[in-house]
């Protein structure tokens, strides 16, 4: 199944969908996902995993999941009527450790996400989701497992720019810096490592939908340095840089305190925060939604989604878990896949 530009063409895009952690909660909310009647009519899926997996999924979740079955070779033959299956038939549910990080559920996530962003390469899907993942897990299965930016780069053999974003409904969060110590994190800023992630972060609002983005930069010391009172990089680097990106037609703002630079952002309408480090802006968006919140890779060909929440083992198998964010990460990936698909025709 190729895409032929269906999201340019107003036709529902086609979205490869890789079932995550067997162990956790994943296998539920894949099925709730698939059972859901607006994303069906927003999204046509194609779903990589194990059907028996997934079957135990909508049991838990009392659902009938009505899904056209196919293989890699035949997804040109399938139908778009109903949401499409590819079982690679590779793991038993018996050998599926429920509620524990382990080698098998590793190697499980780990093919069926290789296989979603292969068919995204490939031109047969326009956008990839998942379901979550356990790290843990996936370290078991790949070793080099850092995080998903890696993974992706090793698998397409991407060398560009590919950020993680958190997104809300009313807010997004960047950041100049991710996965590192705390303390690198001031050795790791400059004025042009500022700029590069308000660029990345204006253009991928803008495939959002979000023209003209409006940003908020948080200070890194407490108080944004307080005049130099508590550290210089506000003075030394943030602000030079929210100065240069003005220059550049950027409609950004800042360096604010980090205690109160969301609540700004939410009151006077920023559509993102670019915070220094990780958690500055992690506690912040799971705190105002920790049910809604998506993580979004931005700096790729296609845009690939899932939600910020983890695998959730301590409820695994009881049918209660919350497909909210997931909907949110599937629904944000069709707007982006359409919004991208529309660039490029006008291009």
């Amino acid at each position: 199944m190729t895409t032929n530009g269906a999201a340019a063409n107003g036709a529902r895009p086609v979205i490869a969908l890789a079932m995550g952690d067997p162990a956790g909660i994943s296998p539920e909310l894949t099925a709730r996902l698939l059972a859901l009647p607006e994303i069906k009519e927003a999204a046509h899926i194609i779903t990589i995993g194990d059907r028996r997996i997934l079957d135990e999924g909508a049991k838990a979740a009392g659902l009938t999941l009505d899904l056209e079955p196919s293989t890699l070779e035949d997804l040109d033959k399938a139908g778009t009527a109903r949401h499409v299956f590819v079982d690679l038939g590779h793991l038993d549910p018996a050998d599926v450790d429920r509620g524990e990080a382990t080698l098998a559920g590793g190697t499980f996530a780990t093919r069926n996400f290789r296989t979603a962003l292969e068919l995204a390469h490939a031109g047969k899907a326009e956008a990839v989701c998942f379901t979550p993942f356990n790290k843990k897990a996936m370290r078991f299965a790949y070793p080099g497992y850092d995080d998903e930016i890696r993974f992706v780069a090793d698998v397409l053999g991407f060398t560009g720019k590919v950020r993680e974003f958190n997104v809300l409904e009313k807010v997004w969060n960047a950041r100049v810096t991710s996965h590192i110590p705390l303390k690198e994190v001031a050795d790791n800023l400059s004025i042009e490592g500022i700029i590069a992630e308000l660029e990345l972060t204006r253009a991928c609002l803008k495939e959002a939908g979000h023209e003209d983005a409006k940003i908020a930069v948080a200070g890194l010391n407490p108080h944004a340095g307080d005049g130099g009172s508590f550290g210089m990089e506000e003075i030394d680097i943030i602000e030079p840089a929210v100065a240069k990106a003005k220059e550049l037609g950027f409609n950004v703002d800042g360096p604010f305190p980090a205690d109160t630079v969301f609540g700004r952002a939410l009151k006077e309408g920023y559509n993102a925060v670019l915070t220094m480090y990780h958690d500055q802006g992690q506690i912040a968006m799971k705190l105002m939604g920790f049910d809604k919140g998506v993580t979004m890779m931005g700096g790729l060909p296609f845009a690939l989604c899932t939600p910020a929440h983890g695998t959730a083992y301590d409820i695994a198998g009881k049918g209660i878990a919350d497909v909210g964010a997931s909907r949110e990460a599937l629904l944000l990936a069709v707007r982006m896949a359409k919004k991208k698909a529309a660039l490029k025709a006008a291009a």
